[in-house]
């Protein structure tokens, strides 16, 4: 049974649980830095690497982002793969981009990158690993999302943070992923750490909305890293959203749980709308379930394509 990450970790301040586990938290960055230094990460000249990842743990876009990305190079006739780490609970994730492109899915990021390169890729999008230590990649993207951010500022368990805030100065650029919520809060506290940063803004756009009536009442399930801000998306799009059930990510829905869904949606004459990663984890495929489709937009595109062109060209 997967488990919802714990409230406190998105208060704006740690609360009294955080710092009774602040002892294990430091513990566990020590052990993460000293693995740092023991391991050494090796470049490789053969493929262009870029990583898409985050600090804060689920949620943030990287998916989404990876998707984006590949449309870019794809336009530009660059020969791209996608990399992710197999985990049996993210098939939603892995089907997304097998959907899209080539997924080399090895629980071994290494030896994904060691099989796209015997088939002559020229670009690999690792969707997550930027704590992987054992490669060096040639873009290093951070991924937030707008809701939450940083949460309460804290490493996991005390927090959602993977590692130190402070860390964010040793990547490329940041993606603020979501629907330009807090922006001005989000950029000072980026900025205080290092205002050379490059900033990319992005939101979530419906692509296939010509499908659904807004004049309809809706239910939304989702079980995804940020509930809220697919419920956002929506609303944002003039969907009128009567109920939101949220569950932990990467749920294992039962029947159980789709029989509850449909008779609440019945009792009160609610159409029933998830996401696309949900719809693929569902054992069962019910008729009165819709998926909305989305993509990322990147607000200041053109400056992230001067990037690429820069690792490419």
């Amino acid at each position: 049974m997967k488990l919802k990450k714990p409230k406190f970790w998105d208060y704006k301040k740690p609360n009294i649980i955080s710092y009774i586990l602040w002892p294990l938290s430091f513990f566990l960055q020590v052990i993460y830095n000293a693995s740092k230094i023991i391991n050494s990460k090796k470049k490789y000249k053969e493929i262009k690497t870029i990583c898409v990842g985050n600090i804060y743990i689920g949620g943030t876009g990287k998916t989404s982002l990876s998707l984006k990305i590949y449309d870019i190079l794809q336009r530009n006739k660059i020969k791209t793969c996608f990399i992710k780490k197999y985990y049996s609970d993210q098939t939603d994730e892995q089907k997304i981009l097998e959907n899209k492109g080539k997924l080399f899915n090895y629980s071994k990021r290494k030896l994904s990158l060691e099989k796209a390169i015997n088939e002559d890729y020229e670009v690999a999008i690792f969707d997550d690993g930027l704590q992987d230590k054992s490669i060096e990649y040639d873009l290093n993207i951070i991924c937030f999302n707008n809701l939450n951010f940083i949460g309460n500022n804290m490493t996991i368990p005390s927090g959602p943070l993977r590692e130190n805030f402070k860390n964010i100065k040793k990547y490329d650029c940041i993606f603020l992923n979501g629907n330009m919520e807090n922006m001005e809060n989000i950029r000072n506290q980026i900025f205080n750490i290092n205002p050379n940063t490059k900033i990319f803004e992005t939101k979530y756009i419906p692509i296939n909305t010509n499908e659904f009536n807004k004049n309809e009442k809706y239910l939304v399930f989702s079980g995804i890293g940020n509930h809220n801000t697919f419920v956002s998306m929506l609303k944002n799009d003039n969907f009128n959203i009567a109920r939101d059930i949220e569950f932990p990510d990467h749920y294992d829905y039962s029947k159980d749980d789709l029989d509850k869904i449909i008779k609440i949606s019945n009792e009160n004459k609610l159409k029933i709308l998830t996401t696309e990663k949900d719809f693929f984890r569902l054992k069962t495929k019910p008729n009165e379930i819709k998926i909305v489709k989305s993509k990322l937009e990147i607000l200041n595109e053109k400056d992230f394509l001067k990037i690429l062109s820069e690792l490419y060209g």
